[in-house]
C-alpha cells in the first residue's frame, strides 16, 4: 500500500503540467496520421521530463517513444492523441456550438488519453529513481487509433518485441478494468471500374461502376442474415463517380468496415464480402479492385494483469467529483436521450442511479455487456505483449461516444480529475509489476496459454502501408 501511495503522490505533484498538455492537445485537434503538432507537444514534455526519446517510430512520423530507467523489465504505457473529423465544439457549452464549423474535435477523449498515460509514465520514472529500482518504463505515443490502426503497423514493425507488459486506459463514463472484449476488424475500399457513356443516347454502351457498388451493398445486406450474430458490417460510398445523372459512371468506390468476434471469423467474413464484390462486378461487367486500409485484432485478455489493476483501483477508490462538477454534468445529461443513459449503465452492468451524473464507484471486475463493443488497435498489441486496459470516468454518464457532448467535456475539471485518477491506477499497477517479478512471469504465461493453437495473424497485410499525408513528413 505504501508503494501505491508514494506513486499517487508523485502523480498529484506532476498533474498540472499534464493537464496543460491535455488542454493544448484539445485545442489543436488533428486526425489520423496528421497529429504533427500533438505529437510534438508530447515529445517536448517527454524531453523536459528527462526521457530518452525516439521519433518516427515504425516509420510513422507522428509516432513517438520515451524511455527512462535501466535494466530490469520493460513496462510500456500506451497513449493516443488523434481527434475525429466534424466534431468541433466549444468547451463547456451544453449545446452544439462549433469552434470551427466542420472542424475536428476530440470526440473520444484522446487528448486526455495520451496526457494521462504520459503522466503515469513520468510518475513511475520518478518512483524508480527515488527507490533505486531497476527497470525501464516507456511511453508510446500512438497516432491514428480512430480507424488508422497505427498500433497494428507498430506491431508489424516489431517495436513492442522487447516489451514485457503493456498498460493503457480510455476515457469513459465509468471506472473499472476493461472487460477484455473487442471486435477484430478490417477496413477496405472496393474500387469498381466500368465504361462511361451517355445515359440517354447510348446507355447500352456503358458499364456502370455505381451500379456495381449498389449491387454489392444489396448483396452484403443479404449476407447479414448468414453471418455470426456478433459480427458487424458498415459501409459508406466515398466516390459515387460523379454528380451528373446523364452519365453512366465509369468509376465508383465503396468503403467497408467488417468486424467479427475473433480473427478467424473476421478473415472468413472478409473473404465472403469480397466474393459479393466480385459477383457485383461480374453482373455489371465491371472490374473490381480491393484495397485494405487498416485492421485490428480482437483484444486478448490477461487475468493476472486484470486482477492486479483491479486491486489497485479498489485501493484507490473512485475519483472524487465536486458538486460543481456534478451540476455541470447534469447540464450535459439534459441533452441526452433516456436511451443514451440506460445504454451507458447497461454497458458496464451498473445499476442505474437517477441522481448521480458522474461515476462514484469502481465497476466490478469483468462486469459489462460484451455485446456492446467496438474495435481498438490495442487488440493487436495484446496478442504480442501481455496487456491490460482500464476505463476512467471523465465525463457525464450517458455521453454518446464520438459526439459534440464528449468534445465539450474534454477540458472540464471533471475530465482532469478522471485523467489523474487513471494515471494513479496505471502507475500503481506498473510499480506493483516492477516489485513483483513473479507477476510479470504469470502474465506472460497467461498470454502464451491463450496463444496455444491460436496464432496471431495481423489483419494488416505486409504490403499495406499507413496512409501518411504529405504534411506529416514535413
Amino acid at each position: 500500500m505504501k508503494n501505491a501511495e508514494a506513486v499517487w503522490t508523485i502523480v498529484d505533484e506532476k498533474s498540472p503540467a499534464f493537464f496543460d498538455l491535455s488542454d493544448r492537445i484539445w485545442d489543436m485537434p488533428e486526425i489520423n496520421y496528421e497529429e504533427v503538432r500533438s505529437s510534438a507537444e508530447h515529445l517536448r514534455l517527454l524531453e523536459a521530463e528527462g526521457f530518452r526519446t525516439e521519433r518516427t517510430v515504425a516509420g510513422i512520423p507522428t509516432a513517438i517513444m520515451g524511455e527512462a530507467g535501466e535494466g530490469g523489465p520493460v513496462i510500456a504505457i500506451l497513449g493516443e492523441y488523434d481527434a475525429l473529423p466534424g466534431l468541433s465544439q466549444q468547451s463547456g457549452v451544453a449545446e452544439p456550438c462549433p469552434v470551427i464549423p466542420g472542424g475536428h474535435g476530440h470526440g473520444c477523449g484522446h487528448n486526455l488519453l495520451g496526457s494521462g498515460s504520459m503522466l503515469a509514465v513520468a510518475a513511475v520514472k520518478d518512483y524508480l529513481a527515488a527507490n533505486g529500482l531497476k527497470g525501464r518504463v516507456r511511453y508510446y505515443g500512438c497516432p491514428a487509433e480512430e480507424g488508422g490502426s497505427s498500433k497494428g503497423f507498430m506491431v508489424r514493425a516489431s517495436v513492442f518485441d522487447d516489451v514485457d507488459i503493456a498498460i493503457c486506459w480510455h476515457p469513459a463514463a465509468f471506472t473499472g478494468v476493461n472487460n477484455p472484449v473487442s471486435l477484430a476488424c478490417s477496413e477496405m475500399n472496393f474500387h469498381f471500374s466500368g465504361r462511361a457513356s451517355h445515359a440517354a443516347s447510348t446507355p447500352h454502351l456503358g458499364r456502370s461502376a455505381l451500379d456495381a457498388v449498389e449491387l454489392m451493398n444489396v448483396g452484403v445486406n443479404f449476407l447479414r442474415e448468414h453471418m455470426p450474430i456478433t459480427a458487424r458490417i458498415h459501409y459508406a460510398i466515398i466516390d459515387a463517380g460523379g454528380s451528373a445523372p446523364n452519365v453512366v459512371q465509369a468509376n465508383a468506390t465503396v468503403r467497408y468496415l467488417v468486424r467479427a468476434k475473433t480473427l478467424p471469423e473476421l478473415l472468413a467474413l472478409v473473404a465472403r464480402v469480397k466474393r459479393v464484390a466480385e459477383g457485383a462486378a461480374w453482373m455489371t461487367e465491371t472490374t473490381m479492385r480491393q484495397e485494405i486500409i487498416s485492421g485490428d485484432a480482437n483484444l486478448m485478455g490477461n487475468e493476472p494483469l486484470e486482477d492486479c489493476m483491479h486491486a489497485q483501483l479498489e485501493r484507490l477508490g473512485p475519483a472524487i467529483f465536486s458538486d460543481e462538477d456534478k451540476a455541470t454534468a447534469r447540464k450535459f445529461q439534459a441533452t441526452f436521450s433516456p436511451e443514451d443513459i440506460a445504454s451507458s449503465y447497461a454497458r458496464f452492468h451498473v445499476k442505474p442511479k437517477n441522481d448521480e451524473p458522474l461515476c462514484d464507484l469502481i465497476v466490478p471486475l469483468y462486469a459489462g455487456d460484451t455485446s456492446i463493443v467496438g474495435s481498438t488497435d490495442v487488440g493487436s498489441v495484446s496478442w504480442v505483449v501481455p496487456t491490460v486496459q482500464m476505463r476512467g470516468a471523465t465525463y457525464a454518464i450517458g455521453t454518446p461516444g464520438h459526439s459534440w457532448q464528449l468534445v465539450a467535456q474534454g477540458k472540464l475539471p471533471a475530465a482532469h480529475k478522471g485523467m489523474a485518477h487513471a494515471a494513479k491506477a496505471m502507475a500503481a499497477t506498473a510499480v506493483e509489476l516492477f516489485l513483483n517479478p513473479a507477476l510479470v512471469e504469470a502474465a506472460k504465461a497467461d498470454l502464451q496459454g491463450r496463444l496455444d493453437g491460436n496464432p496471431f495473424i495481423n489483419p494488416i497485410p505486409d504490403d499495406v502501408m499507413p496512409p501518411i499525408p504529405a504534411q506529416a513528413h514535413d
